[in-house]
């Protein structure tokens, strides 16, 4: 079986930067054991696959693994399909996919980029001492999403860039995206995420972090607009807008390898 292969790097305006995905379209779902060989095969943070909906209500299923498992909601991927979509059809202006937890997300058109739009998961104030202690790092606040989100937020982009967790301690918290976030100094607000649990030990550019603290820093900052940088080795900024029950990242996309996955 011959499967299009396209490796496109998110959240970036030139190669080698941001958070790279693969982007695999099939017409139909084969087995999940297969879906994750596949990714665990490809050694990205995400692999995405896409089966035309057949329901009506998006363009796409989509769905996302890691090397580790499959999960609930990932924005770059989501982003870096929006990309292959659009690219292949110059008149396409947005395109539509329908996710198995987190709804219809959609990718838009915006300037030389993109806007994808992610449901606002507004996070709570939630005493975290196990990923404090795992992230060794002094706290200003904690917050917290039943979705699996732990957030620590730093005084300053020195400590966000300083950190260096104990991922071992941070996998034994449990299947946790974890997000340190602090004001930034070039950017309005800097982030970094780690999701040891995933077989991910740092996240190059996570848009499902910033759908968690894009709510926090809206309330924290009085507007509903602002610039982040996600401070990873790779690197990738982030325009963020939080619109109702939505947060609306801006971002770039390159892609870097097109192909063919052969499976066996």
């Amino acid at each position: 079986m011959r499967i299009p292969f396209t490796q496109v790097d998110a959240f970036a305006d030139r190669a080698f930067g941001g958070n790279p995905a693969a982007v695999m379209p099939l017409s139909a779902w084969p087995d999940d054991a297969v879906l994750l060989a596949i990714a665990q095969e490809n050694n990205l943070s995400e692999t995405a696959f896409l089966v035309p909906d057949a329901s009506g209500a998006a363009n796409y299923e989509l769905r996302w693994f890691t090397p580790a498992s499959e999960i609930a909601l990932c924005g770059h991927a989501t982003l870096a399909s929006g990309h292959v979509v659009l690219s292949s059809d110059p008149d396409r202006e947005r395109v539509r996919f329908r996710t198995r937890q987190s709804g219809v997300l959609e990718v838009a058109r915006d300037g030389g980029g993109y806007a994808l739009a992610l449901p606002a998961l507004t996070p709570a104030p939630r005493p975290l001492p196990g990923v404090v202690v795992a992230l060794g790092v002094e706290a200003v606040a904690t917050l917290w999403h039943e979705g699996g989100y732990a957030v620590a937020v730093l005084a300053d982009e020195s400590a966000v860039r300083a950190c260096a967790p104990d991922q071992r301690a941070l996998e034994r918290e449990g299947r946790l995206l974890v997000i340190v976030t602090a004001p930034g100094d070039a950017s309005d607000i800097v982030v970094r995420a780690f999701t040891p649990a995933f077989g991910i030990p740092e996240d190059p550019v996570t848009g499902g972090a910033h759908a968690v603290v894009v709510p926090y820093w809206a309330e924290r900052l009085g507007r509903d607009s602002f610039s982040s940088y996600q401070a990873s080795a790779r690197g990738g900024r982030l325009g963020c807008r939080l619109d109702g029950e939505r947060v609306v990242l801006r971002g770039e996309c390159v892609t870097t390898i097109e192909g063919t996955f052969l499976l066996p």
